[in-house]
C-alpha cells in the first residue's frame, strides 16, 4: 500500500526575477511525496499562472487522483488520468524517484542516462535598463558564466542588447522574449540580434500567433517554448521554429519529455532544455534530458536566497553533477 502526502512551500529569492510578464520575488512549489514499504520518491512543479495553473489548482488535481495512486498507478497510466501541466510533473517525477530508489539507482541510471561531470547551465539576465543589464552580464561572466540568457520585453531591445555584447564580447548569447513580440518588425529584430551574434532567439511572438515565423528566412535559430508542450504540439512548429524548450512543468513529467525530446529530434528540431524558479529537486528529474541538448537553462535553484537540501552544487554557469 502507498501513502501520498502535497503540500506547498515557498522559496525567496534573493533578487526580484524580472521578465516581460511581471516580476517574481519568490518560487511558489507543490511538492508530491509517495512512500511504498518504507521507501518515498519525491516530485517538485511550479504552477505557472500563463497556462491558467495556481497552487491551489494543482494540488486539487493531485489530491483527486489520491485513491488511485495509493493503489498503485503507474507512470504509464499516469500520462492519461492526468492533461500534460504541473500537476502531473510532480506525481510523474515522484514516481520516478520511487522507482529509482526502490532498485537502489539514480534517476538517471534508471533513464538508461550516464551524465558528464558537469553541465553548462545558461545564467539568466533580467529586464532592466541597458547599462544595468550590461553590468550584471558582465558580473555574471566574469564569475564563469560563458552561456547567457538575456530576458527581453518590447522595449529598448537595440539599446540592451548593444551594451550587454559590448559588456561581454565572447559570451554566448541567447534572447528570450516571453511572447511580447509582435510580427511587425519581427525581421528586423532577428537581424539585428544575428548582427550581434546572438546564438538563439526564444518565442518572441504569443503562441498561437507562430504563422508569421514561416514568412521570412530567420537569420538566427529560433526557439518554441510556450508553443511546444508535449508531442501534439510538434506538427504546428515544423517550417516555423528551428528548436523546441523542453521544461518538466508543460510535458507532464519526466515520461512525456523524454518522449518528445526524441520524437522532436526525429523530426529534426534542436533541443533545449528548462526550468521555472524551482528547487534543486525539479533540475534533478530533469537531467535524464541533459545529454540530448543544444542548450541547458537550468538556472532556476541559483535565484533561491536557500535551496533545498541536499542541493545540487553550482558554480556560476555550471552544474557540477
Amino acid at each position: 500500500m502507498r501513502t501520498l502526502k502535497v503540500y506547498e512551500e515557498a522559496w525567496p529569492l534573493h533578487t526580484p526575477f524580472v521578465i516581460s510578464r511581471g516580476t517574481r520575488s519568490e518560487a511558489r512549489v507543490v511538492v508530491v511525496e509517495i512512500e511504498e514499504e518504507g521507501v518515498k520518491g519525491v516530485g517538485e512543479c511550479t504552477p505557472y499562472p500563463r497556462y491558467g495553473e495556481s497552487i491551489d489548482s494543482v494540488m486539487a488535481q493531485i489530491m483527486a487522483l489520491a485513491p488511485e495512486l495509493e493503489r498503485g498507478m503507474t507512470r504509464e497510466a499516469l500520462q492519461s488520468f492526468l492533461p500534460p501541466g504541473a500537476a502531473r510533473n510532480a506525481v510523474d517525477c515522484a514516481l520516478w524517484d520511487l522507482a529509482a530508489r526502490q532498485q537502489g539507482i539514480s534517476l538517471t541510471a534508471l533513464a538508461g542516462v550516464t551524465l558528464p561531470q558537469s553541465l553548462v547551465t545558461a545564467q539568466t539576465v533580467v529586464i532592466g535598463e541597458p547599462a544595468q543589464m550590461a553590468s550584471s552580464a558582465k558580473a555574471l561572466y566574469d564569475a564563469g558564466a560563458r552561456l547567457l540568457k538575456v530576458k527581453l520585453d518590447d522595449r529598448l531591445i537595440s539599446e540592451r542588447m548593444v551594451a550587454i555584447r559590448g559588456a561581454v564580447p565572447q559570451a554566448t548569447l541567447i534572447v528570450d522574449a516571453n511572447e511580447s513580440w509582435h510580427s511587425e518588425g519581427l525581421a528586423a529584430r532577428c537581424q539585428l540580434l544575428a548582427d550581434l551574434d546572438v546564438a538563439m532567439l526564444e518565442q518572441p511572438l504569443p503562441s498561437g500567433e507562430d504563422a508569421a515565423l514561416a514568412n521570412f528566412i530567420h537569420p538566427l535559430p529560433i526557439c518554441a517554448d510556450e508553443s511546444c508542450h508535449t508531442r501534439e504540439s510538434l506538427p504546428t512548429l515544423k517550417g516555423r521554429y528551428d528548436m523546441v524548450n523542453i521544461k518538466l512543468d508543460k510535458t507532464g513529467g519526466i515520461t512525456e519529455a523524454l518522449a518528445l525530446a526524441a520524437e522532436a529530434r526525429q523530426q529534426g528540431f534542436s533541443l533545449m532544455l528548462g526550468c521555472m524558479l524551482c528547487t534543486s529537486r525539479a533540475i534533478g528529474a530533469a537531467l535524464p534530458l541533459a545529454n540530448e541538448v543544444r542548450f541547458a537553462d537550468l538556472d532556476g535553484p541559483t535565484w533561491l536566497a536557500v535551496d533545498v537540501s541536499p542541493a545540487l552544487h553550482y558554480s556560476t554557469g555550471v552544474v557540477h553533477l
